[in-house]
This record gives structure tokens, sequence and C-alpha cells, in this order.
């Protein structure tokens, strides 16, 4: 049992202490001063047990998998098809074959939008998005929309950062085809009413598809119980390797849906003159894939899953809670996104400062913060602001960290003043 499980007990139900220790990055200096990470929302750092399942792999398992019949292919093949399995349970997925691995949160709704709009998307058809995405659910499906004819309509959110589910009720039609909105903001933390969204279009007899790039490190998703056509979501957001994601799919879609790329694994037979293409999951699959990256997904996955959720959750929440309490009393600083339902996730600018002259300071004093527009550029714009300084917490994160934060943020101010 990893040591930061055993360590919880129930006068300590979250130990971050011993979470922590299971960090090696974390134990690191930055510009002369301890590193305090606030950056989990671009990226999360990687457990110890990740690290060591990516050097098992190099150093005994490393080989091709699928078409090799020797000792090493053999084990490097089971070890990614338990990796698949591993992610199935995770969002408890009806069958394997659901499960797509993918470069990540990107390549998955380039996938969907490509191979399903191709196939599916007649002009004038519609496609429905919100104003809160980030650019990765925006511009694959202006891109089809452009292709195919199709109009593509956008959600409009309240000031707080709550999606505007009136409007949405009226941009739903007869021939709305997708809707396509963020499980949770990258920018503003909200957490989407997703269930209401499914629910919704559904009844129109849209399909659903839910960027989940900032739930799954935060949340326990279940994709039967939300009923969703396609879920996408990144390893590395949820303490996994970079250049690996998940693209969940029912069944029955992916089926009727064309393969996306060509190239090996995706084929059963070819001739100059016909393809025969591979069944699930593999049609969706060209080529050598990430075998590394999938592996390390499963360790991390496997780590998260040590953790009862509700503990998670509640951390989480008290960080949110007292970040939010501490930071609204900084002179001039306004949070951008105040949604009722938020994962922990803190946007914010300083009247008279500019984010990135904000976080270049903060750097200097060894915490990492985002700066900028977050690829969120229409919400940037719905709130007439360049961008802001987003502070995101994960599970390793202290109400220490939110102190050295405050306590830096306003050193920073008095050198900008």
């Amino acid at each position: 049992m990893n040591k930061a499980l055993a360590a919880q007990t129930e006068t300590s139900p979250f130990d971050v202490e011993s979470i922590r220790k299971d960090f090696p990055i974390l134990q690191r200096e930055v510009n002369g001063r301890p590193l305090i990470y606030l950056d989990n929302g671009a990226t999360a750092q990687k457990p110890k047990s990740v690290i060591d399942a990516i050097d098992r792999y190099y150093r005994d398992q490393n080989s091709n998998i699928h078409r090799g019949v020797h000792h090493l292919s053999q084990l490097a093949t089971q070890a990614y098809e338990d990796a698949r399995e591993t992610v199935r349970r995770f969002i408890n997925a009806g069958h394997d074959y659901e499960v797509l691995f993918t470069r990540g949160t990107t390549d998955s709704i380039n996938l969907v939008a490509a191979s399903w709009g191709r196939r599916f998307l007649e002009p004038g058809d519609e496609v429905v998005i919100s104003t809160m995405e980030h650019h990765s659910n925006i511009v694959p499906w202006q891109m089809i929309c452009d292709e195919r004819r199709a109009i593509l309509k956008v959600i409009p959110i309240h000031e707080s950062g709550e999606l505007d589910m009136v409007a949405f009720q009226s941009l739903l039609g007869d021939r709305t085809r997708m809707v396509a909105i963020a499980h949770v903001s990258n920018s503003l933390g909200t957490i989407n009413p997703v269930e209401d969204v499914i629910r919704m279009s559904h009844e129109h007899g849209a399909l659903v598809l839910l960027d989940g790039a900032q739930c799954v490190p935060h949340m326990r998703v279940d994709v039967k119980a939300l009923d969703v056509d396609f879920y996408a979501f990144s390893g590395h957001k949820i303490f996994g390797p970079t250049g690996v994601g998940i693209l969940y799919g029912k069944e029955d879609l992916l089926n009727n849906m064309p393969p996306y790329q060509g190239g090996g694994d995706m084929i059963k037979k070819v001739t100059f003159e016909k393809t025969t293409y591979n069944t699930l999951p593999h049609k969706f699959e060209a080529g050598t894939p990430n075998i590394v990256g999938g592996i390390g997904l499963a360790a991390a996955i496997d780590y998260v899953s040590q953790f009862e959720p509700r503990a998670l959750a509640d951390h989480e929440q008290d960080l949110l809670d007292y970040a939010t309490e501490k930071l609204q009393q900084i002179p001039g600083l306004k949070i951008i996104g105040t949604a009722e339902h938020k994962a922990s996730v803190i946007s914010f600018i300083i009247e008279g400062q500019h984010p990135f002259d904000v976080g270049t300071l903060l750097d200097q004093q060894g915490i990492a913060v985002r700066t900028g527009h977050h690829c969120t550029q229409p919400l940037m714009d719905y709130y007439h602001i360049p961008g802001t300084v987003r502070a995101s917490f994960a599970m390793y994160n202290t109400r220490a960290d939110v102190d050295i934060l405050v306590a830096a943020l306003k050193r920073a101010l008095e050198m900008l003043s």
C-alpha cells in the first residue's frame, strides 16, 4: 500500500504532508526558495509511482505492441491493454473498446469533430459550444462547421461565470446535432451542470461531448451514469505523463464513425484496391501509440484511486475557500469567476497591473502560477480583460501554500507600485 494512503487515519483522513513526499519535484527549490506549485490546471506533478512505472517499462518491457510474438512484445501489449482496462474502470465505461487512447484532450476532440462531423454533419446543422470553452473545444468545431457548412452556436454565460441555461434551452432545436462543453472551466473553475445539459440535449436528439480535462483530477466521473456520448481527458492533468489522453465514446457511435487516421494497427486487410478497417478500439489508434504514456496514465489513476473521493474533494474545497477569502483581502484584487459550484481554480486580476508582471514577480519568489488568456480568448473578451493570474490547486497543496502566495502578492504589489 502506498505510504500516503497508509498514513490516513480516522483522525487524519487526508494526510497532505505524507502525500507531498510522494512527489519528488515538490522537494526542489526555484530561485533559491522552496517551490510552491500552483499551476496544476496546466499540468500536474507526477508521483514517484508514475515515474517508477515509466522507468520500469523502458528498463524491463520496452517493445512495440500488438504485432510481436516475442516475450517483450507480449509483456508490453498486456501492460498497455491492462492500462485501457484501468481507465475503463475509472470512468465506468461499459466496455474497454469504448476507451480510445489519444494524444490528449485536444486530439480527442479533433477526432470526434473530424470523424463524426464529416460523416454526420449536413449543411444547416448546428453545433453548440459555450463562451467559456478552451480553444481546443472551439477551433475543431469551427473547422468542421466551415467544411460542412454547419452553424456554430455559443451558449452565453452570466457575470459569475455560470452557463445561462435559459439561453441554452433557446439554442436547442431540430437541427442541433452536437453540444460540446467543458465539464469544468479551465479559466474560471466553474463546474457546469452537465447532467442537465445532457438531458436537455438528448431531448432534442443531440449528442453531447464533455471536455473533462479539468474535471478528472478533482472529481470522479461515471460516464454511464451521466449517459454522455463522448468524454475526453488528458493524462498529464491527473498526475500522469504528457502526450497521452482518453476519448470515451459509446459503442454504437464509434462503430458508425470512419477512422480518423490511416496506418498500421487500424486495419484488418490492405490491398491497393481496398482496405478493410479493424474493430474497436484499434480502428482509431493508427500507428505505434504512446505505449509508456498509457502505462503511466494507469499508474496515475491507481495512485489517485487510493484516496477516498470525498476526502480529496473536501481538501480541495477547503483550499479554494481559504484562498478565496485571503485573496479578496488584497486591495485592488478581483476574482474572475465566482460560480456557486467551482473546482479548485482561482483566476484574478489586480487593478493597474498586467498579469504577466505579477506572474514574473511571483516566480522570482518560487511560486508557479499561470498568466495570460489560458487558451480562452473569447472568454477574456467577454470580461474585457487581456488575461488573468490563475492559481490552481491539487491534492498536494496546503493552506501554507496559500499564505505564501498571498504574502508574495503583497510584496509584488509593493515592488510594482
